[in-house]
């Protein structure tokens, strides 16, 4: 009998409703906007567990420490653009489609008005917390970068275009796509752009970067 009632008594407590993955993004959409409304100093992980529905001792199981969290909101914009690229669409495409379509992708990651408000995070609590420059570089930069490098060389193996540092032609090729409406919308000068601003910009950049280095 008193087995039977440990048993019952179990049996009521209330069951997991969510897994860790969809709790872990949950978590960041809370923290995104807890960040980027507050800063990285001020954001109040006691605020954002609450706005995500967990306890605080949940939030630090999955993210031990403020700076796993924040650099979790770059991994999972990060995770955004390689979806977006849809490898197996981007392989059926011709040079300059698939040129224009990387553009895009990185358009709408860069010059969205939340990855703009996290860049102005970092650059203006960098000094204090080193660590999440150090995180969102490598995340962020580095990892796209990496991205639209390895597409540019599997078109230079496949005899469509010639460069000489493939590395270095990323990385102007981001800049020219996103370095000017960036700063702008940064600075508050203009709004960030638009869909139809995004897409018209990459059309001239691939138009710019193929006259260059086409064979």
């Amino acid at each position: 009998m008193v087995e039977i009632q440990i048993i019952e008594k179990r049996s009521r407590g209330r069951p997991q409703l969510r897994c860790d993955d969809d709790t872990k993004s949950v978590i960041i959409e809370a923290a995104d906007v807890q960040f980027r409304e507050n800063g990285y100093a001020s954001a109040s992980i006691n605020a954002i567990a609450q706005a995500a529905g967990v306890s605080t001792k949940t939030l630090y199981r999955l993210f031990p420490t403020k700076a796993d969290l924040f650099g979790s909101i770059a991994t999972d914009r990060i995770g955004r653009f390689y979806m977006a690229l849809d490898q197996s669409t981007l392989a059926t495409m011709d040079l300059r489609q698939g040129l224009e379509r990387l553009l895009i992708a990185y358009g709408m990651l860069t010059l969205s008005d939340e990855t703009i408000d996290i860049i102005r995070l970092v650059v203006g609590e960098s000094d204090r917390f080193p660590e999440i420059a150090t995180s969102f570089y490598e995340t962020a930069i580095v990892g796209s970068n990496a991205a639209m490098e390895r597409w540019l060389v599997r078109q230079m193996d496949k005899g469509l275009i010639k460069l000489e540092d493939p590395h270095m032609a990323s990385g102007m090729l981001r800049g020219m796509m996103t370095m000017e409406p960036q700063r702008a919308a940064m600075l508050r000068q203009l709004p960030a752009p638009t869909i139809e601003e995004i897409h018209r910009r990459a059309k001239i950049c691939a138009d710019i970067f193929l006259k260059g280095c086409q064979v």
